[in-house]
């Protein structure tokens, strides 16, 4: 079986692959369009969860609820990136990035099964069908 041979006076360009991608940056830190939805989402939910806290009527216990499991869905996507961000971090070989990245994602994966159980013991304790 015959070998290609490269054409003579053509070598094949390689192509540079960059660490990190381009976008938009603060100081040296870059803003991905993903944490900027995050920290919206955890700030929207963790304000809603405040105000059904301050409510004093019938319907706080049910407000509460709906508040902890939006909390806990946002906590969950939370530890799904830190997961994806972690592994990213590793296979680049930044072994402490991926350390605060894994960190960072179990904090979330344990304040979402927080929210999950506030829940579920509000909807127990609550009298609403």
């Amino acid at each position: 079986m015959a070998q290609a041979r490269p054409i003579a006076g053509r070598e094949t360009p390689r192509r540079e692959v960059p660490d990190e991608p381009s976008g938009l940056r603060i100081g040296g830190v870059r803003i991905a369009p993903t944490a900027v939805l995050l920290v919206i989402a955890l700030v929207g939910s963790l304000g809603y969860f405040l105000y059904a806290v301050s409510v004093h009527d019938a319907s706080q216990i049910p407000m509460l609820v709906s508040g902890a499991v939006v909390l806990g869905v946002v906590f969950v996507a939370i530890a799904v990136t830190g997961l994806i961000a972690t592994w990213r971090s590793s296979v680049r070989g930044r072994d402490g990035r991926a350390l605060g990245h894994a960190l960072v994602g179990g904090v979330a994966c344990l304040a979402a099964a927080a929210s999950f159980a506030g829940a579920i013991i509000l909807g127990m304790v609550s009298d609403v069908p």
